[in-house]
């Protein structure tokens, strides 16, 4: 598993990845945060797409992912996943985070995406203590690893200074994360 999760400082609408993964809402159309700049980056095509996701599924539940095209990204493809608004981690948060992120990594593994690209799930509006979410992304995104072939390479994009530092510093635990800042 030798350095097959990287963490960068970044914008992940910029990644040339297979896949970037959406901290997206439950009805897949678009929101504030990390939600809204892919859907702008991406333009109509992706909206398209996820309303037609939307009227077919009726959206995504919390801890789910679905696969989309990717638009004008540079990405092959968008994974949307809804994690869990924080109430205080009593209300079964910590599952759903990691829900979130394993059902990303399957969708990644089914599809034979070499390259993933993850944002900081739940940490923004939804309010998911940066620390506690970090160490539930690792922990998922690791185990996962181990276990599978793909994705070969899972990048962690920080979009902000604290975000980042704050996962290097939880990485340094492992020699399997290298870091380094990336537009």
């Amino acid at each position: 598993m030798q350095n097959r999760i990287e963490i960068i400082q970044g914008d992940i609408t910029r990644q040339r990845v297979d896949a970037i993964v959406n901290a997206a809402n439950s009805s897949l159309l678009g929101g504030g945060g990390v939600d809204g700049a892919i859907h702008r980056a991406a333009g109509p095509a992706l909206l398209a797409e996820c309303r037609q996701l939307a009227a077919s599924r009726g959206g995504c539940a919390t801890g789910d992912a679905v696969l989309t095209g990717a638009g004008n990204l540079p990405a092959r493809a968008v994974i949307h996943t809804v994690g869990p608004v924080w109430h205080g981690g009593q209300q079964g948060e910590a599952a759903l985070l990691a829900s979130a992120y394993a059902n990303s990594l399957q969708l990644a593994a089914d599809n034979r995406f070499a390259t993933v690209a993850f944002p900081a799930i739940s940490t923004g509006i939804y309010g998911y203590p940066k620390a506690a979410a970090a160490a539930i992304a690792l922990r998922t995104i690791r185990q996962f690893l181990q276990q599978h072939d793909y994705p070969q390479q899972v990048l962690l994009v920080c979009f902000d200074e604290e975000s980042y530092r704050l996962y290097r510093q939880l990485s340094e635990q492992s020699d399997d994360v290298s870091g380094r800042e990336r537009q």
